[in-house]
């Protein structure tokens, strides 16, 4: 570091850099803006940065040593150098069927690991032939009703070899139960079950909407299943508490980390509250972020949020366990940042956004296809997104060296503020009185909408450039094909649901049910009886049907 006599030199040098050299070329020619700032505006970039700017950084309390406290550079001692990310490609569409075929299609063209996308039917917990479910099976991913679906899904695909990640929610227990069902019937040990449940309902109060019932029965559904899984299956990840959806919905960055943070502190004071130890399930939580444009903004929120979250579970919740202080996350690049005009030119964004997750050490990554701006990616976008994450692993030498932007004057001083940023939000959000509270104040839904309405106020007024949507634009866009889910698709689904029915014991079947109705109304942990029920072929509608009689369904508006 540099000395303070030094540091003052290197002021006064800027300072006379930018009365010699910078205001006469700017006063004559100007600059393409006034102000330049980070990609979603919150922070200010600045038009040099110099070790004065990073004066107060203490190497050893700041940043350490890959795989050491505070976790800043990663949390492996041997980042990329060792192990590259797991390649886990999002996936999942129409009927099991075709779901198993695609995963089949990823695992034999390099991806080292399955991510599962549901329709929004089973995302709400309804079945294929459920009214609600008209229009929507298999369409924003695959219809799972039963034991029978999730079998078919991973038939050939031993449990044992692969890890999956499921983006579900409120029905998460019954997907991990169906999850743990195939594991058992291919007879592989619960201890080496790998993965990831979603599960996390606070941001989809804020954010996203896909909830079922109240707050309080989630919170009591997700600390069962931590506490199950902390004693049966190890090595899978509980819950993804996950910042993306709070990003797609219009977040800043410091926004994404703050609430994101904000609602994984919920989540441990819920399940210390149920009596369970910090270090007996915290290793087992996991983080989902978001992948933006801004490769600065984006590699500083990753290096802060490994630092924040080793300090509030050190300081705070007084963890013992270093495995419970490491932040590990998946990232997938922004869905929300697609075009539809010139789609091509998304190859070249999740490109970017992708590398930016590398810089910033992700454990997982997704990278969208080019057309999901329109409909489901087709297998040949697919095949380019994998492409794009084994050329950026093997080509670009960016996983060649661990956290290769530390020392950077602009990334350390951008990770610094998008970190002070972060914990002022937090400090409102616990002035008004912790996450639930302020979601159901509506504030932190305030927070997302205002900083999206200015985004969008921007590119309509052309102070945002958006290449090929309101500049560099062309007339005639080159035609595609689209992934179509049709009608006969989800017949055919209906009709295996029915089979699946017909074929079951029904009086197994609704004395399954009614255990589950009992654990409910008591203080039993659900999983077992979950488990039990999927086993008996009981559908993820009937079961989150038991749920909805016996917790309610989660009106918006209402008290949290």
């Amino acid at each position: 570091m540099f000395d303070p006599d030094e540091l003052e030199e290197i002021r006064a040098g800027r300072e006379e850099w930018h009365e010699e050299s910078v205001e006469p070329v700017v006063d004559r020619f100007g600059e393409r803006k006034e102000t330049f700032t980070t990609d979603t505006g919150g922070q200010e970039v600045d038009r040099l940065y110099t070790p004065a700017d990073v004066a107060d950084l203490d190497y050893e309390e700041d940043l350490g040593y890959p795989g050491e406290p505070p976790y800043t550079r990663g949390v492996y001692s041997t980042g990329y150098r060792g192990r590259l990310w797991t390649m886990r490609q999002y996936a999942g569409f129409s009927t099991p069927e075709d779901t198993n075929e695609r995963f089949h299609y990823l695992l034999d063209q390099g991806q080292t690991g399955l991510s599962m996308a549901f329709d929004l039917p089973t995302q709400m917990g309804y079945d294929s032939d459920a009214s609600m479910a008209a229009g929507e099976v298999g369409k924003a991913g695959v219809a799972i009703d039963s034991l029978a679906d999730m079998e078919t899904v991973f038939d050939g695909i031993p449990l044992d070899e692969v890890s999956t990640s499921m983006t579900i929610n409120a029905p998460a227990s019954v997907l991990l139960a169906l999850y743990i069902a195939v594991g058992d019937r291919q007879g592989v040990d619960r201890e080496q079950l790998r993965g990831t449940i979603q599960n996390d309902l606070l941001k989809e109060y804020a954010a996203r909407n896909t909830y079922i019932y109240p707050p309080e029965p989630s919170m009591r559904i997700i600390t069962d299943i931590f506490e199950f899984c902390a004693e049966e299956t190890p090595k899978f990840n509980t819950i993804s508490i996950s910042g993306y959806h709070i990003r797609e919905a219009g977040a800043t960055a410091a926004q994404e980390l703050a609430f994101t943070l904000g609602n994984g502190i919920e989540y441990v004071e819920a399940a210390i509250d149920a009596g369970l130890d910090v270090d007996e399930f915290a290793p087992q939580l996991s983080f989902f972020f978001n992948g933006h444009n801004n490769i600065f903004e984006e590699v500083a929120k990753f290096r802060a949020a490994r630092r924040m979250w080793h300090d509030i579970m050190d300081e705070r919740f007084d963890a013992q366990n270093p495995k419970s202080k490491q932040l590990k996350f998946h990232t997938q690049t922004a869905g929300s940042m697609l075009t539809a005009q010139q789609i091509e030119n998304n190859v070249v964004r999740v490109a970017y956004q992708a590398l930016a997750a590398v810089l910033g050490g992700t454990q997982s990554l997704h990278t969208n296809g080019k057309d999901e701006a329109l409909a489901l990616p087709t297998e040949e976008s697919v095949r380019t997104a994998l492409r794009t994450q084994q050329i950026l692993a093997h080509e670009s030498g960016a996983a060649d060296t661990i956290d290769p932007l530390a020392g950077s004057y602009y990334v350390e001083s951008l990770t610094d503020q998008v970190e002070q940023e972060a914990y002022e939000l937090l400090e409102e959000v616990d002035d008004r009185g912790g996450m639930l509270e302020a979601i159901d104040q509506q504030w932190v839904q305030r927070q997302i909408q205002d900083t999206a309405f200015e985004r969008q106020r921007e590119i309509e007024a052309g102070e945002r450039i958006i290449v090929g949507v309101n500049e560099f634009e062309v007339e005639e866009e080159t035609e595609i094909d689209v992934e179509e889910i049709t009608k006969e698709d989800e017949r055919r689904k209906i009709a295996g649901l029915e089979s699946t029915r017909e074929d079951r014991d029904d009086e197994a079947v609704d004395a399954k049910l009614e255990a589950l109705r009992e654990a409910a109304r008591g203080e039993d942990n659900l999983l077992p009886y979950i488990i039990d029920a999927v086993k008996a072929y009981a559908t993820v509608g009937e079961i989150c049907n038991v749920m909805r009689d016996e917790f309610g369904e989660y009106q918006p508006g209402s008290a949290v």
